[in-house]
């Protein structure tokens, strides 16, 4: 006992001091894409056609890239070999309706706060179900990162809690399988009303590298009214966190 607590002593307070201070990222990071503004049709139609999971697509004369559906896998060569998309540092990505996703330029709108009275029931203390709609495991284990002492989920008074009875809302992640679909939609009917539903991921919002598949949903968007996206492959745990708290109105 002793040695454990000399242990806790030397290593001192872990917890980040987000949001107050603002994350350190590594440089390698791959966050908000910024697109180039000037680019001849010839290029614009190279990008377009060299992103495999049909992210970017040509609006009249600018290029526009849907966050919802990007990867961020930086494998559309055509797009970086002419400067066409770059990835910032910036870890503010989630939105509170779909078409905020789609980016032509560098202002990106954030999520909204809840309105008065869904902030005056969940602005203190929100619990929520995640459900894994046929998700890879990797937006999972991000989400799961946020309980641990450096992130410490709640001491914003947000929880994930075992019985969607329990809940406030339903975050989702996967694409939504068809054996996961009757699953998930018992899982929001038995959420008492009012209620939030959350898209994590790339396969929530759009299907991410499954989206067109007979096996799959294309995301929760035709099933299920949502509040708050969180774009990423996987979303990166300060990115939901962000999110979560704007939703909240703490940002």
């Amino acid at each position: 006992m002793l040695t454990i607590l000399r242990e806790r002593l030397r290593q001192g307070h872990r917890t980040a001091k987000f949001p107050k201070v603002e994350p350190t990222l590594p440089e390698r990071f791959r966050g908000l894409p910024r697109l180039s503004p000037t680019l001849s049709p010839q290029i614009r139609a190279a990008a377009v056609a060299s992103c495999p999971f049909a992210a970017l697509r040509s609006n009249g004369d600018k290029l526009q890239i849907d966050l919802g559906r990007c990867l961020f896998c930086a494998d559309c060569p055509a797009a970086a070999e002419h400067g066409a998309l770059t990835f910032s540092n910036d870890y503010r990505l989630a939105a509170s309706q779909r078409e905020h996703l789609l980016l032509e330029d560098e202002v990106h709108r954030l999520a909204d706060r809840l309105g008065e009275r869904m902030l005056k029931l969940f602005g203190r203390s929100l619990k929520l179900r995640q459900v894994s709609a046929g998700g890879c495991n990797a937006c999972e284990a991000d989400l799961n990162v946020l309980g641990t002492l450096a992130f410490d989920l709640g001491r914003f008074g947000i929880q994930f809690v075992a019985s969607p009875r329990h809940a406030d809302g339903i975050m989702v992640t996967g694409p939504v399988t068809d054996n996961m679909k009757s699953a998930l939609l018992d899982t929001y009917a038995a959420i008492p009303e009012p209620k939030l539903v959350i898209a994590s991921g790339a396969c929530a919002i759009a299907g991410g590298p499954f989206a067109g598949s007979p096996e799959g949903n294309n995301g929760i968007g035709n099933l299920l009214p949502v509040d708050l996206y969180i774009p990423g492959c996987p979303p990166h745990p300060y990115t939901a966190l962000d999110g979560l708290l704007r939703l909240l109105g703490r940002r």
